[in-house]
């Protein structure tokens, strides 16, 4: 095959990424000039999509994982006629589109923001399991298959292990990822890092493994052709690149395969621009251009893409007229339409722990939301999430009829997939494990918040009183942590996780109506081992969706002379404490606040409504001070936990900790003496 236009594409595409990173006087020139070749044999050649509708459903996706090749991304969409030639040139700037890590933005054909590396790749498997999952059950019209692309750095972040692991035991025949391998990284060779065998681990993984010149564009058609005629295995394709390919010094020499080329503009790593550029067929190197005969070879290759979509979208056509039903039903399922769940007719036991009232209603939701997808990170029967998993079954080698995933002990990895599921879109993803493990999920959660995917976190476990298990197994300062993300804004000015602590089982069904309702970011659920009392007060449930706002009161003293306040487990201690205080002759109102973030988004009227300013206002948490001390201000105080827990029932805990209901009446009355 002629390969001279094909190569003229790549040398644009390494010209553009090269005059992008010395525009900006930083960034990541070397991988995007080796990787060149194989992204546009990619794009050209093999992804299906239709550039006139970058969020059709039965598209091709492409997951980036090492987000620094960002020009190298950039440069191929501009070819596709994402980008603009000023919008390259103000890459990394203010306001620009380009930023230095791609964020996600369907309508320029950006499916994913990368960066941390690792993570691009694994939500490229949660995309597959997505992809499996719809075809499943709406048949093969629908198959597509998804690419992604990574670096030594992806295949050496540990989070690769459960992506391969996961990817291969499943049988993810839709996923072909390329693995960039150039013996480069930033500050080294590879070589001085890292002797294993990548490909003996992923064939250990069972995946389908091709190695050839990652620079060669027949051996990238063949290898890609071969990994989409792979039935029964995901396939990685390792490509022998050449860092800075092209690059070359003053006096003529070649600059390919420094690592001085890997994170910082040409000239800074000894490289001539003029000559570099040259090299590529750059006729003005001030200019950033897309070559006249590459771009009429696209404009082409783009009219061929929405040819053969457009077919495609007839037989999606002809399918719906042919299953009307099942054509609602993945109207359905793209829109995450949960109309029918009735939360208020969900029947609750009294005084369960709030993880037990979370399996009830996931019990509820697995019967009726059908596109919802549930992974436990081997936890199923202790985080409750198998109250789904009862009503379903797990995924298996090729068998996707079930809406289980059972990762095995891969929090983060598990994390990543959702996020994964999230962004191929049609199904609803949640995960669960213990509160005090959310610390290893925590990179994917951000970037949940980041890309404002509605995947559902449910944490167990949620204080010291997981009691025997001792300090390593309950979470003191999880709560703290995860509120400060909370009071993050996102681009709708919405906090940018939605973190709720219920205090009670009615509680709990309002917690997961709010979370099931949350299509605009992650909400994380924070539930207890223990039973906790449930509130002695009519219609609870009703009074419970005040927690919809955030904060509500559960019951006011027209005399208060304070007003207490908490969430989870501690609002029912507080309920007993204020007992004992009215027995003293001490008037208080109660308050749960289960998500501070949302009433903190509530009119100021609201807010002072609940917590007025004038009262003094007490505070009890499980966790660290620092977790409601926003809440009760300058007038008012905090009791919680400043050490680690101990190991021993969580009842004797409560009374070395000072959290009976006893206890905590005697500290308010510190304050009520003061």
């Amino acid at each position: 095959m002629d390969n001279t236009l094909t190569n003229r594409a790549a040398d644009n595409i390494r010209a553009l990424a090269v005059q992008m990173v010395e525009r900006a006087k930083s960034g990541h020139p070397g991988g995007a000039m080796g990787g060149a070749d194989f992204i546009n044999i990619l794009y050209s050649e093999f992804l299906s999509f239709d550039p006139s509708d970058p969020t059709w459903i039965n598209r091709d996706r492409f997951f980036l994982d090492p987000g620094h090749m960002s020009p190298m991304l950039y440069a191929q969409l501009a070819l596709v006629g994402h980008f603009s030639m000023n919008e390259l040139a103000r890459f990394r700037q203010w306001g620009s589109p380009t930023p230095g890590h791609p964020e996600v933005d369907f309508s320029r054909g950006i499916e994913n923001t990368s960066g941390p590396l690792g993570q691009g790749h694994t939500m490229a498997v949660g995309a597959a399991i997505a992809e499996q999952f719809l075809v499943t059950r709406f048949g093969e019209w629908m198959s597509h298959k998804i690419y992604t692309y990574i670096s030594d750095g992806g295949i050496q972040e540990e989070i690769a292990q459960g992506a391969g692991r996961i990817a291969g035991t499943l049988g993810l025949k839709n996923l072909i990822m390329f693995y960039d391998a150039n013996n480069v990284q930033l500050s080294t060779k590879v070589d001085r890092v890292s002797k294993e065998d990548v490909a003996k681990k992923y064939e250990a993984w069972h995946w389908n493994v091709i190695e050839i010149d990652g620079n060669d564009p027949n051996e990238i058609r063949r290898a890609l052709k071969e990994a989409n005629e792979e039935q029964n295995r995901p396939t990685l394709i390792i490509g022998n690149t050449v860092m800075a390919k092209g690059g070359v010094t003053a006096d003529g020499s070649s600059l390919e395969g420094a690592v001085a080329t890997h994170g910082q503009p040409l000239t800074a790593a000894g490289g001539d621009l003029e000559k570099t550029l040259k090299g590529f067929g750059v006729e003005d190197i001030d200019e950033l251009t897309i070559f006249p005969d590459v771009a009429k070879y696209y404009a082409g290759l783009m009219q061929t893409k929405k040819a053969k979509a457009a077919k495609k979208k007839e037989e999606q056509d002809k399918w719906e007229k042919d299953n009307p039903a099942l054509a609602a039903k993945l109207r359905r399922f793209f829109s995450s339409d949960i109309k029918s769940i009735a939360f208020d007719e969900i029947e609750q036991k009294m005084d369960i722990a709030t993880r037990g009232a979370s399996s009830t209603v996931l019990g509820e939701l697995a019967g009726k939301v059908e596109n919802m997808i549930v992974g436990s990170a081997d936890l199923s029967n202790s985080d409750k999430t198998d109250g789904f998993l009862k009503q379903t079954t797990a995924f298996n080698h090729h068998d996707f009829s079930g809406s289980f995933l059972q990762p095995g002990v891969s929090e983060f990895t598990l994390a990543a997939i959702c996020n994964g599921m999230a962004l191929h879109g049609g199904v609803i993803a949640a995960c669960g494990t213990f509160f005090v493990f959310s610390d290893y999920m925590k990179p994917a959660v951000r970037l949940s918040a980041l890309m404002e995917l509605p995947v559902k976190y449910i944490w167990t476990h949620d204080a010291f009183r997981v009691g025997e298990d001792g300090p390593t197994h309950q979470p003191i300062e999880h709560e703290a942590q995860i509120r400060l993300l909370e009071k993050l804004k996102n681009h709708s000015g919405e906090p940018s996780v939605m973190v709720v602590r219920p205090c009670d089982a009615d509680e709990t069904t309002v917690a997961w109506k709010m979370a099931m309702e949350n299509k605009k970011t992650p909400t994380c659920l924070i539930l207890s081992r223990q039973n906790i009392p449930s509130i002695p007060v009519d219609d609870r449930y009703n009074q419970a969706l005040g927690a919809q706002k955030g904060a509500y009161i559960i019951d006011e003293d027209e005399n208060a002379e304070m007003v207490l306040l908490a969430s989870g487990s501690e609002v029912s201690t507080l309920w007993d404490a204020k007992q004992i205080l009215n027995e003293k002759g001490v008037n208080v109102s109660l308050v749960s606040v289960p998500s501070e973030g949302i009433f903190r988004n509530q009119d100021k009227e609201y807010q002072e409504r609940i917590l007025p300013k004038d009262k003094f206002r007490f505070g009890l948490t499980a966790g660290l001070p620092v977790t409601l001390e926003g809440l009760v201000g300058d007038n008012g105080a905090v009791f919680g936990l400043n050490h680690f827990g101990y190991s021993a029932p969580a009842k004797v805990l409560d009374e070395k900790f000072g959290f009976t209901a006893e206890q905590v009446a005697a500290e308010i009355m510190k304050y009520v003496k003061r």
